[in-house]
Parts: structure tokens; C-alpha cells; sequence
């Protein structure tokens, strides 16, 4: 009589089972026969595998589009408030107009934050602040009240040196607010101190190449403003055009005039933009000549005066008479004398 062949099916230990053999008298009966084969635990190992690494793939696909996403600046980044540095490059904007901040900080309260800041990732694990100045500032004071507005949302940027950097917030200011003439001024001055740019010029030309040759030559107007007078100004961003012209020739004309303004304002501070412009229009105003007293029309003496003993004079329009004994040759000699040293 032929052996029994043994089966052995998928997922089966092999002797497990013999083929004819009757299940009564097996006390556990593979689960294998409980249900259709269309139902055996799952799809097939190999159809398994196969759809496992195509999981994987489609993870590690969709994790590395996030991340080229995220570095490329295409994703925006939630960043607690304290993990930005907004020092991390000298800001060109030094006066932040107040009922500009609360209209932001009203619209921030009602509706969030609309547009992102732009950070630059540094060593420490913090970010340093590009742009959004104004943005950033706003949620720090709303934060303090606002626990919705902890954090700040932001754009990941990788600016390849400082130059860029410094362009990249020049820029954004400029499209959204708008900087006076004295913060262009002062900010190239700035970024040629640290090293950024070799010189003014470069500075000037590298900034802000967009504005017009008579543009900027304004802006290097403001130069000798921000030179002499940083630090003294409590309001400089409201200095106008005209003003801040006449000013920067002022200065180079009058070594003194500096000097004058620094006095000026530490004594008696300005506490409103208007009073600080309108005591450097005074300080710039030339000085008035002092009025010279009036000159009295003189009285001649009554005809026939005696000025001296012995001696009587007449006036009248155009003629003057001496007489009198004591009209001697040597007195008559000395108003001889007189006359000619009022002709000289």
C-alpha cells in the first residue's frame, strides 16, 4: 500500500496534518479550515512585503518633499516667540509708528497672524528674525495677554551671507511700509561698520539698487545726519526730505552746529515728533542781525545861543554862524581843525 503523501499549506506546520486524515479527533483544528481561503488572515507574505515597502516609500518620499519644503522656504514653521532673535541683525527700522503697532495688534487679536516672518536658522537651535520686525514685536506685546498668540508663524530662509540677509529685510520693508530717509541712511552705515559691505557706496548701490541714481544720492544726503546726530534724535524717522537736506549741509558748513543740537535736546528733550523737527528748524534758522537803536533827529540850539563866553552861534538849513569877541584867530582855527577831521 502507497505511503500517505503529507500537505502541508501556507501558514501550516508541516506534520501538522495528513491528508485524509478525519478532524474529529484532532482537539484543535487549524484555523485554516474555520473559513474560505479568501479569508486567511490577510493577503499573501509577498503581497504583504511588497505593499509594506510601498508604504515605506510613499513615507520616506513624502518625509523628504517636506523637509526640501521646509528648507526651501515653501513651508511655514509654528516657532515659539522665544526662539526668535530679533537682534540677530541691526534692524533699519528704529521707530515703529504707535498707532500703526495698534492697528496691528487689533487686526492680529481678531484675526491672527496673516503673513509669516522670515527667520534664518541658527547653531544654537534658535532662529534669527530677516524680516517681520513689526509683526514679531506685535504678538510679543499680545502675548501677554493673548495665550492663543504664543507663537509666531515663520518662513525658513538660508540667506548665503550677510549681504543677502540684509537685502532680504531692506527689501521687505520697503515694498511693505516704506523706510524714511534717515533709516536707509542709517542702516547703510550700519551693515559697512560690521563688515557686510566695503564701503557706502557699495552699501548704497547694493540695497537698494532698485531706487533711482537722484534717490539715492538723498539717501547719502542723510549720512552726515546720522554721523553726528544717532542717538541724540528721538524722532529722526520723521525728519522730511526738505528738512534733512538742509540739515546735512548745515552740519558740514557749521563743525559747531552738532554740538549745538546735542545741548539743545538734552536740556529740554522733545517728547512729540512735531517739537523735535520744530526746534531743529529754529537751531538751522540764520541768525538776525540785532536791530540798531533808532537814531534820534538832533535839535539844534535856538539862533543866538551863547555856547561860550563871548561866543554866539546861529543855524539854520544849510548854513552855521560863529560870532562874538572870543571868535579869535585860534578858536576860529580849532573848528577849522574839527571840520577837517570829521571830511577825513
Amino acid at each position: 500500500m502507497a505511503k500517505r503523501k503529507r500537505l502541508t499549506l501556507p501558514g501550516q506546520v508541516e506534520g501538522a496534518y495528513e491528508a485524509g486524515e478525519s478532524l474529529a479527533g484532532l482537539q484543535d483544528p487549524p484555523a485554516l479550515f474555520a473559513a474560505p481561503l479568501g479569508m486567511m488572515g490577510g493577503a499573501p507574505p509577498i503581497a504583504r512585503v511588497a505593499a509594506d515597502q510601498a508604504a515605506q516609500a510613499a513615507l520616506s518620499d513624502l518625509a523628504h518633499e517636506m523637509a526640501q519644503a521646509r528648507e526651501s522656504g515653501r513651508m511655514i514653521l509654528s516657532l515659539p516667540l522665544d526662539v526668535v532673535d530679533e537682534a540677530y541683525l541691526v534692524r533699519d527700522r528704529v521707530h515703529a509708528d504707535p498707532e500703526e503697532m495698534e492697528a496691528l495688534m487689533a487686526s492680529m487679536r481678531q484675526r491672527g497672524q496673516q503673513m509669516p516672518i522670515e527667520v534664518t536658522a541658527l547653531a544654537d537651535g534658535r532662529y534669527g528674525l530677516i524680516s517681520g520686525w513689526r509683526r514679531l514685536t506685535a504678538l510679543r506685546r499680545l502675548s501677554k495677554t493673548e495665550p492663543q498668540l504664543q507663537r509666531v508663524l515663520a518662513i525658513l530662509r538660508r540667506p548665503d551671507t550677510a549681504a543677502t540677509a540684509y537685502l532680504a529685510m531692506v527689501e521687505e520693508n520697503e515694498l511693505r511700509v516704506g523706510l524714511s530717509y534717515y533709516e536707509r541712511a542709517r542702516i547703510v552705515l550700519r551693515t559697512v561698520e560690521q563688515g557686510v559691505f566695503p564701503d557706502t557706496a557699495t552699501a548704497l548701490a547694493r540695497l537698494f539698487a532698485p531706487a533711482s541714481k537722484a534717490k539715492r544720492s538723498k539717501i547719502g544726503s542723510f549720512f552726515r545726519i546720522v554721523q553726528a546726530l544717532d542717538g541724540v534724535l528721538r524722532f529722526p524717522a520723521h525728519i522730511p526730505e526738505r528738512l534733512g537736506l538742509v540739515l546735512s549741509r548745515s552740519l558740514d558748513q557749521d563743525s559747531g552746529l552738532g554740538v549745538a543740537i546735542t545741548d539743545s535736546l538734552a536740556a529740554d528733550p522733545a517728547l512729540q515728533p512735531q517739537t523735535e523737527l520744530a526746534r531743529l528748524e529754529a537751531l538751522l534758522a540764520p541768525a538776525k542781525p540785532a536791530k540798531a537803536p533808532p537814531v534820534s533827529s538832533p535839535v539844534l540850539p535856538p539862533n543866538g545861543t551863547e555856547e561860550l563866553p563871548g561866543l554866539f552861534v546861529e543855524t539854520g538849513f544849510g548854513y552855521m554862524t560863529f560870532r562874538g569877541p572870543k571868535l579869535t584867530a585860534d578858536v576860529q582855527m580849532q573848528i577849522i581843525r574839527l571840520l577837517r577831521q570829521v571830511r577825513e
